[in-house]
């Protein structure tokens, strides 16, 4: 299992509506709206790399508003 952190950059004014679709997303566990650079942080958990790549590029990155994603993985130290 892979686990992370997903900073999303949206436009003006749509980061309500992202997180409320981004609640939708298989994968993602939950999200929520902050201030600062970023518009909202989602964690999520897939079964492996690719699988985590499928849900950041062709499920988050594809809500309306999102203008850019960073993926942050966890790591065991």
């Amino acid at each position: 299992m892979v686990s992370a952190y997903i900073l999303i950059t949206g436009e003006a004014g749509e980061a309500g509506d992202i997180v409320k679709q981004a609640k939708k997303v298989e994968g993602v566990n939950f999200v929520h709206a902050v201030t600062g650079p970023y518009d909202a942080i989602a964690f999520v958990e897939a079964p492996d790399f690719n699988a985590l790549g499928n849900l950041v590029v062709a499920k988050i990155q594809k809500i309306k508003g999102v203008i850019r994603t960073l993926t942050c993985i966890l790591v065991e130290l």
